[in-house]
């Protein structure tokens, strides 16, 4: 019984902490409606885990368990895939930064170049 409050009280902490909002904040409400609706699903699984079961024989999976790893596994490819993409556009976002870092001291170092080779010929 201690088990099911720790679990529900977990995934309560858990779901506070995924769902806060930052400085840069860019969810969307739907992020957060399914992060609701996750919580409730996950507090309704602890508290009833015969209605997991239920749901996984109306799908045709045999336990509710087996269910609950294949969604797991579902969520942990698409939150891969999420990443790597987050990944690329920070890499080419880099890249572009990069550049504009490298052409601004490019031209800084011909500025004082050009700077210096005038105050030589007025000498």
């Amino acid at each position: 019984m201690w088990i099911q409050f720790l679990l529900i009280a977990a995934i309560i902490v858990l779901g506070l902490v995924v769902m806060r909002r930052t400085g840069a904040d860019s969810h969307l409400a739907i992020r957060r409606i399914l992060m609701m609706l996750f919580i409730l699903a996950a507090i309704l699984s602890v508290l009833f885990p015969q209605w997991l079961t239920w749901v996984a024989s109306l799908i045709g999976v045999g336990r509710g368990t087996d269910l609950l790893l294949y969604a797991l596994v579902l969520m942990f490819l698409a939150f891969v895939y999420t990443q790597y993409r987050r990944n690329n556009a920070l890499q080419r976002q880099l890249t572009l930064l990069a550049r504009k870092i490298a052409l601004v001291e490019a031209q800084q170092v011909d500025a004082a170049e050009d700077t210096a080779g005038r105050e030589d010929a007025d000498r």
